[in-house]
């Protein structure tokens, strides 16, 4: 998206505030080297909700992966070439 992120992911050994504080770190340095600027990239904050079951996470995979039709940035969900959804064949399941 545009002007925010969705991400979806299991954690380790770190916790979850460590692991995007990490993540925010390394994609801020990169996206302002390639854009030749220096400053805050990211806002301080991120909202994070835990998954309470398989359901859960289907619910909230399928929002994530329609959220740039919804925008409307593109028809389909696997047009958006920073979905998942364009890795998964006709079950759902991915294929990478």
């Amino acid at each position: 998206m545009p002007n925010h992120v969705h991400v979806l992911f299991q954690t380790g050994s770190e916790s979850m505030s460590r692991t995007v504080e990490n993540w925010k770190k390394f994609t801020a340095h990169e996206a302002n080297k390639l854009a030749a600027r220096q400053g805050q990239f990211w806002f301080e904050d991120y909202w994070d909700t835990f998954m309470r079951d398989s359901e859960h996470e289907l619910r909230t995979r399928q929002y994530i992966e329609a959220n740039p039709v919804k925008a409307p940035l593109v028809r389909e969900a696997k047009s958006w070439p920073w979905s998942s959804s364009r890795l998964r064949d006709e079950h759902g399941r991915l294929t990478l």
